[in-house]
């Protein structure tokens, strides 16, 4: 069963009665669902990834002053809940339980809820947006955590959007334009196989980005770039690169860069007829409105 089902389960089950048994006057403000580290909570979890820190678990979302008023009360009941399922280890402790909403929100993008600027946006790792608003929330009455969730569910502002996916563009051209095929000719096997994987990582970033979805950690990244509907066939042509002989490598990159440009000027994102990903990505950053993002260095994002 996968995790995020088994979350629900508990709190069905379990501790939706516990906490109105035990904390009545608390219920209806303490948001419920499971969301943050974890594969599960992506949806991603196997048999392989419940080797360790698997077990059913929540996060129990209070505002600043209930956790001050309950917090400490609440982990305490909440891990003699959940004890029957596995021990409570430091990592499980540290991705369940109790927590403030703006503590939650803080963890992960600096800020007790949306990042208040461009630039503030833009200092947070995208993975980290990612795993703040992956999962599910079960309850939530009150309704602090699940503002805050779907404004950062709404995706960047437009100029940070333009000045992260200008960044990934930059890298796709370097890497896998430029770099890749000077490095096959010198027979560079070390630096073919690293421009290879920059070019990847950035290729499935970029995809996210087309699509409006935050790209998750690295191990991830392949398989959410290849759930999304955008540019699906160049997610399948980047992938089938590794597979790719070494003469055949500079014209596979060529499709999925084609492909990439041509989704920009379908969302209106770059007009430039050119393929080349350096140029598409001055394009894009051309068009940031924001002087101080549009003025920063395009590889930077």
């Amino acid at each position: 069963m996968k995790g995020l089902v088994l979350a629900e389960t508990l709190y069905r089950d379990k501790v939706r009665a516990a906490l109105a048994e035990e904390f009545p006057e608390y219920e209806g403000r303490i948001a419920v669902g499971l969301a943050g580290p974890g594969s599960e909570c992506f949806g991603y979890d196997d048999d392989i990834s419940r080797d360790h820190d698997f077990a059913p678990r929540l996060c129990l979302w209070l505002t600043d002053a209930d956790a001050r008023a309950v917090g400490a009360r609440l982990l305490a009941r909440y891990e003699a809940w959940t004890a029957d399922y596995a021990p409570v280890t430091d990592m499980a402790r540290d991705r369940s339980g109790p927590i403030a909403t703006s503590d939650y929100y803080r963890r992960f993008t600096g800020c007790p809820g949306v990042p208040p600027d461009n630039i503030a946006w833009l200092r947070v790792p995208e993975h980290l947006l990612a795993a703040a608003t992956n999962g599910a929330v079960f309850r939530d009455d009150l309704g602090e955590f699940s503002a805050v969730r779907a404004a950062l569910l709404a995706g960047y502002p437009p100029d940070v959007r333009r000045k992260r996916l200008a960044a990934r563009l930059f890298t796709m051209g370097q890497a896998g334009q430029y770099n890749l095929p000077r490095c096959l000719k010198r027979g560079d096997a070390v630096a073919a196989r690293f421009a290879e994987t920059e070019f990847l990582r950035a290729a499935f970033e970029a995809v996210c980005l087309l699509n409006g979805r935050y790209a998750p950690y690295y191990k991830w990244l392949y398989r959410a770039a290849s759930e999304l509907p955008l540019c699906a066939g160049a997610v399948a042509d980047a992938a089938a690169l590794l597979q790719t002989p070494d003469a055949q490598k500079t014209a596979q990159v060529e499709r999925v860069c084609v492909a990439v440009a041509e989704e920009l000027r379908r969302q209106w994102l770059s007009q430039s007829d050119d393929d080349f990903l350096v140029n598409q990505a001055l394009a894009v950053q051309r068009g940031i409105e924001d002087a101080t993002l549009r003025n920063l260095d395009v590889s930077f994002g």
